[in-house]
C-alpha cells in the first residue's frame, strides 16, 4: 500500500468490522474487552488510522459504516452465533455495500484474502466472499442503479505467504535456538501457506519495509511483532516481509518475457 500510494496510485482500505472480539496483547487495556467494557471496537479505530498513517492512506473505509458488521470472533464461540456478526450476515447485504464503494472509487485492482481467509478466521472467509460476489454483481448494469454506475474491476488478487519463505524462516529460528509456536509448526502444514506454484506475481517493496512494520506496531492490541511468525523479518528479511506475494483470482496475467511472475499487481492494464 505505501508503494503504491507514494507511485501516485489511489489505494483504498475497506475493514470489515471493528475487531471487537479479538485477543487484547496489552494487559493495561484487558478492559476493553467484549466481555468487560466491550470498547475494543472502538480502540482500534485508532490504532488503525495510525497504521494507515504511517502507510500513506488516506481513503480507510469500514464496509456499511463503524460497527455495522460485528466482529465473528472464531468458529464454536458464541460470538460466532450472533445473528449481527459479519459471518452470518446476508452475503447480498454485505456485498451491496462493498458494491457502492467499487463504484463510486472505480479501482482497477483488488486484494482479498484466499478462500481460507489466510489462517480460517470466519470474518476473513466471509470477507473473501463478499469481495468476489460485489466484483461480480458492481459490473451488472442490472444490478441496483441507487449504487451508482457499474464497473469492472480488472485484476483480483489474493494475498499469499509462500510456503518457501515460512520454511526458511523456520530453519533459521531453529538453527538459533528459537523454540516457539512457531518454530515447532510443520512447514508443510502451515495453514497459511501458500505452494510456491500457486503464486503469481510479486512485488518488490523493500524500500518500505520500515513503514510497514511500523503500521503493524500501530496494532498494539492485536499483533506484536517482536517474536514468533514476525521473527521474519529479521530472520529471513525483506524476502520474507519486503517483498509481497499475491495470486490472481480473476483477470489475466502479465509477464514479463522470460519471467515467472508478475511484479506488479498493474502489470498488463492499460495507463
Amino acid at each position: 500500500m505505501a508503494k503504491y500510494v507514494d507511485e501516485g496510485v489511489h489505494v483504498t482500505l475497506v475493514t470489515c468490522t471493528l475487531g471487537e472480539e479479538g485477543e487484547i496483547l496489552l494487559p493495561e487495556l484487558s478492559h476493553l474487552a467484549s466481555d468487560q467494557s466491550d470498547a475494543l471496537g472502538e480502540h482500534r479505530q485508532t490504532e488503525l488510522a495510525a497504521a494507515m498513517a504511517e502507510l500513506g492512506v488516506t481513503d480507510s473505509r469500514l464496509l456499511g459504516g463503524p460497527g455495522r458488521f460485528r466482529d465473528s470472533g472464531m468458529i464454536g464461540t458464541p460470538p460466532n452465533d450472533r445473528p449481527d456478526c459479519f459471518w452470518r450476515t446476508d452475503l447480498l447485504v454485505s456485498a451491496s455495500e462493498l458494491v457502492a464503494v467499487i463504484r463510486e472509487v472505480r479501482p482497477q485492482v483488488v486484494v482479498t484474502y484466499d478462500d481460507f481467509g489466510g489462517y480460517g478466521h470466519p470474518d476473513h472467509i466471509q470477507a473473501h466472499r463478499v469481495t468476489h460476489y460485489a466484483v461480480a454483481l458492481a459490473q451488472s448494469p442490472t444490478f441496483r442503479a441507487d449504487l451508482g454506475e457499474p464497473w469492472t474491476v480488472s485484476k483480483v488478487y489474493w494475498t499469499a505467504f509462500p510456503r518457501s519463505i515460512i520454511r526458511a524462516g523456520i530453519d533459521a529460528l531453529r538453527a538459533q535456538g528459537v523454540d516457539d509456536e512457531f518454530t515447532a509448526m510443520d512447514p508443510d502444514n502451515v495453514p497459511f501457506a501458500c505452494d510456491d506454484a500457486l503464486v503469481t506475481t510479486q512485488v518488490d517493496a523493500q524500500a518500505y519495509l520500515s513503514r510497514k512494520m511500523a503500521a503493524l506496531r500501530a496494532h498494539g492490541t492485536q499483533v506484536s511483532v517482536e517474536g514468533g511468525f514476525f521473527a521474519l523479518a529479521d530472520n529471513v528479511g525483506s524476502e520474507a516481509f519486503g517483498t509481497e506475494y499475491f495470486r490472481l483470482a480473476q483477470g489475466t496475467l502479465a509477464l514479463d518475457e522470460g519471467a515467472d511472475r508478475e511484479s506488479d499487481l498493474f502489470a498488463g492494464i492499460p495507463e
